[in-house]
């Protein structure tokens, strides 16, 4: 998720791997905070990994196919990339080098707008994919989100990335809940029950998925911070509308 102070603009990451240390200007992924280990197993999730670091999180869509952020693709070169599929565990699962990355054709980062891509794997992989839902949700829904970025604010509180996949259950807010540069025809303004929990920092692209264990069907992948507020846990969180993108998903995958 990528964090907004004002319209558009992000603030510094912290790199994967090195995140109390090392600050660059590539957006990355984030965390969640407030959420608890994984209580289910979840084949499709993936870790999209540069350089040997997890730095985004995906969904397997297709056997060879991932989708995941726009802006999880601003700055890294195809050939740094590789992603571990389906296991909760970032460091285990089946391991594939990604061979082509496709950003959607209206993707911008500086303001924000259909913040969506899908990345091509080396060959398909034995891990079930998600299906992305025929339709998208309502304000209320109950939907859930994963990742396997930084539990905290402060990177040098939590300088070791969770292991284990983290969960958080979410909800579906009102549009008018979510900053200006809101896109209420793309985007799903989602916020937690929990208290101060939310996607943060190195978790972007990871999916937001409604139904329940065995029938989980994708809605949303992680964009960015929903407010004004710096702080990744206060307020609603902004995601991408998978199901408003259905039809190019479909398309470019085909190929």
């Amino acid at each position: 998720m990528a964090r907004t102070i004002k319209r558009g603009k992000a603030a510094l990451f912290a790199a994967a791997g090195t995140i109390a240390l090392t600050m660059t200007m590539t957006p990355s992924a984030s965390a969640i905070i407030g959420g608890h280990d994984a209580t289910s197993p979840y084949p499709f999730m993936v870790s999209v990994q540069k350089d040997g670091h997890h730095y985004c999180g995906a969904s397997l869509i297709e056997p060879d196919w991932i989708v995941t952020a726009g802006h999880c693709t601003v700055g890294v070169k195809t050939e740094q990339l590789s992603v571990r599929v389906g296991d909760l565990d970032r460091t285990k699962g089946e391991k594939a080098k990604v061979t082509k990355v496709i950003a959607h054709p209206d993707f911008s980062y500086e303001p924000f707008h259909d913040d969506v891509a899908v990345m091509k794997l080396d060959h398909p992989v034995d891990a079930k994919p998600i299906k992305v839902a025929a339709k998208s949700v309502r304000t209320g829904s109950d939907t859930r989100i994963l990742g396997w970025g930084m539990t905290c604010e402060d990177g040098s509180e939590c300088p070791d990335l969770p292991v284990r996949l983290q969960e958080l259950d979410t909800r579906i807010v009102p549009d008018d809940r979510c900053s200006e540069d809101y896109d209420a025809d793309n985007e799903l303004c989602t916020d937690s029950p929990t208290k101060n929990a939310q996607a943060c920092i190195l978790d972007s692209g990871g999916p937001q998925i409604k139904g329940r264990p065995g029938r989980w069907e994708l809605i949303g992948a992680t964009s960015r911070d929903g407010d004004a507020d710096p702080a990744c846990a206060t307020g609603p969180g902004i995601y991408t509308d998978l199901t408003a993108h259905r039809t190019w998903l479909k398309r470019v995958t085909a190929k």
